[in-house]
This record gives structure tokens, sequence and C-alpha cells, in this order.
């Protein structure tokens, strides 16, 4: 699958510190080690309709990670994929009498082009759920060879506790992963399961679906071997960061990470395990259920600079549960005009100091609030020489261009 192009990055002229995240799994701040180049997975998109705030939010959130990691001098193999078949594609495709794939495609094209005006450097595998049939079918097959599989009408099921170190990633109690599997796309009340929170590996051919020839007969792959066989493929076992949003701890990256530790045991599947939070809108978290969406794209085809619909995000931290209002864009793009105004001065307030804030937080868990906030403290001091002739740093504008390219992902 085609991925987006690449915005050009200035290089900046210093070297950040190391990189610090929140790993869900020790619940706690960890300093990211990578050994040659940083590998990041981040949970994609299912293209039914693409891209609302909260999509953006994450995977603006993730971008910072990746230019933290690249301005700390390392380079990043990210990989991202696309559930291009899966049941709620299938439901939004029958119900708008459009065909699936068509669908999925149109989606994914939009999906690239919001990406792209938003600025997010692009995975160097973007991969689709359809293509990765292969890798799935070849991991699948080795966890059968492990034991850790059954098959219950033609289904395969994943041992959940085969995995020893099952529970560790999201640290839930069984009832809340009972809870949560039956939200978010599980079967724990399936008649004939050996575990209600197994999950499905293969799902044999139902009528009016597609399906794809296996070993285990026609079928498509389920949700969770689609990532787990992606990584393994293209990031190895034991990867830097596992990404996305908060509600993909449980059931997804708890079973990802299952199927990758039952077939290298002792191994963590990933070295830290991210989580965005929720964005909200009209007192409710964005959902295509609830019907409380707000897309990129229409901010977009509403003449909102999509500079300052990422700078609108960035304002929050990327682990925090927060409600998009039209008060939070429209205090964005009277923000990026006065900053506009501060740089086109070309001189201004000391600039190396904001450097050395603005990479400190990022590198200390993406913490772009207090990042913005030291921008917004320099854009106040460098509006306040306006009309002097003696400003401080001359080439402040310079290097502050630079700095929010390069760490804030802001072409101003």
């Amino acid at each position: 699958m085609r991925s987006w192009s690449a915005p050009e990055v200035p290089t900046l002229p210093v070297v950040g510190p190391e990189v610090r995240v929140h790993d869900t799994a020790r619940d706690d701040r960890v300093v990211t080690a990578p050994t040659g180049a940083a590998r990041l997975y981040v949970c994609g998109i299912t293209p039914y309709d693409a891209t609302h705030l909260g999509h953006a939010a994450t995977y603006v959130g993730f971008d910072l990670l990746h230019r933290a990691w690249r301005n700390a001098g390392h380079e990043v193999s990210f990989v991202q994929n696309v559930t291009d078949v899966d049941d709620p594609l299938l439901e939004r495709a029958t119900k708008v009498k459009v065909d699936w794939v068509e669908l999925a495609e149109r989606e994914t094209e939009l999906f690239r082009t919001d990406m792209e005006a938003l600025r997010v450097l692009p995975p160097a595998h973007l991969v689709g759920a359809v293509e990765s049939i292969p890798l799935a079918l070849a991991m699948i097959s080795d966890l059968v060879d492990a034991g850790a599989t059954y098959t219950l009408e033609g289904d395969v099921y994943f041992r959940a506790t085969a995995d020893a170190a099952f529970g560790q990633e999201s640290g839930y109690d069984r009832e809340t992963m009972l809870r949560l599997s039956a939200e978010r796309g599980g079967d724990p009340d399936r008649a004939g399961k050996e575990d209600p929170l197994d999950v499905v590996l293969w799902r044999a051919e139902r009528e009016g679906e597609p399906s794809w020839p296996s070993p285990f007969g026609p079928g498509r792959p389920g949700w969770h071997i689609e990532c787990s066989a992606i990584a393994r493929e293209h990031l190895g076992t034991g990867f830097d960061v596992q990404g996305g949003g908060s509600d993909l701890v449980f059931p997804h990256h708890e079973m990802s990470a299952g199927h990758g530790q039952v077939l290298h045991p002792g191994q963590p599947f990933a070295q830290a395990y991210v989580h965005a939070g929720m964005v909200g809108y009209d007192g409710e978290k964005m959902s295509k259920s609830r019907g409380n969406l707000v897309f990129v794209s229409a901010l977009r085809n509403s003449d909102i600079d999509p500079m300052a619909i990422r700078l609108a995000l960035l304002r929050h931290h990327y682990r925090s549960d927060w409600e998009w209002t039209d008060a939070e864009l429209w205090r964005a793009v009277d923000d990026l005009a006065n900053w506009r105004r501060a740089l086109a001065l070309g001189a201004g307030a000391p600039a190396e100091p904001v450097v050395e804030v603005v990479l400190g937080a990022l590198a200390d868990d993406l913490d772009a609030p207090r990042a913005v906030a030291a921008v917004d403290a320099w854009v106040a001091a460098t509006l306040g020489t306006e009309g002097l002739a003696d400003t401080t740093d001359p080439t402040a504008a310079r290097s502050m261009r630079t700095l929010l390219d390069a760490a804030l992902g802001l072409a101003v």
C-alpha cells in the first residue's frame, strides 16, 4: 500500500535529549533506548470514514515521538497498518450501498491527504490488512504449531493464556477484560470457546462477506493477528514502541502482543506500549456510533489552515482526554497569526533558550503543551520589541522556524 508524501524537515543545529515515554505496561515513564534505528508501530485506521480529530490527535502525538527521536540523532523505522477489511468497514459499505473495496480505497486516500496536510511524517511501510494476509497466515500456522490455537465451527481461535505474560500489557483484571472485550469487537459470550477471552485468528467464510483461501479453509484474518504479523515482518521482536489510542490497550494491544510473545517466549512484543487519550465532542468521545465526529477534511474544506488544526491539537498532552470545541480552533487560528507576525519581524527575543525548553519538553513524554507555552512566551517577548531598533537576536526568526518545523511539525 502506498504511503503519503513526506514533508521536507529541516535539521536542527543541536541534538535533542533522549526520549522518555509513559509505558502503559509499567505505568511509568521509561527512557527509550533504540539500538540502531528506533522502531515504531502505530495502529492505523479502519477506513470507513476518515479522518476525525480523535484520529488526528493520536497521529500528531506519535509524530512528535518520531520527530523527537530524529532530533535526538536516531533514524526511525515507522510502520503503520490500515485495516481495510473488517466488520465496521463491511457494515458501513452495506449500509451506504457502496462496494467495500471502493469505500476502503476512497477513505484511505482521504486519510493520506489529511496526514500530508497536518505534516505528519509518513511510515516507511503503510500496510493494508488485505495485502498482509500472507503474513497473517504464516503467523497463524506458527501459532498452530506452537499449540496456542483451537478450532470452533471453522474459526481458528488463539488461547489468550498461552502467553505467559497475558495481562501484563494492560494490567486489567479479568472482569474489566471481559467487559472491554464485549465492547470492542470481541465475542466473550460465544458458546463453545475454551475461554471467553480467547480471540479469533482466522474467521471462516460467512455468506456475503469477502474471503480468501487458506490452510484453515476460506475466510479472513482476525483483527489482532493483522498488526502482530505486520510488526513481526517489518520491525522484528522487541521493537521500541507500540502505539495507538487508549481504546486499544485491551483487547487489541494485549492480544497482538500475546501472539508475538507465544512465538518468542521471554521476549516482549514491544519494549514500551504508549497510548494517546481520547478526544470528545458534545460531551462524548468522538465515534461513528455517537455521530459526533469532527473531520479534518471538513475543516480543511472550510478554509481552515491545517497548521491551526495541528496547533490546537498540540495544546493538549497526547495522553490526556479532552473535548474539542470551536473555541479551541479559533484560538489556534488567532495564535498562529500572532506567531507569524512575530516571525515576520526577523529579529526578536533570543531563540536559544526556547530551543532548549522545547526539545526538553518533547523528550519528557512528548509534552507539547509545555513546548507550545515556551513558543507563546517567545512570541509575546518578540512582539514587545516590535518597532525597536535594538533587538537581541537578529537570527531569531530563522532559528524559531527551524525549531517549530523540526520539533513540532508546524510550518509557519
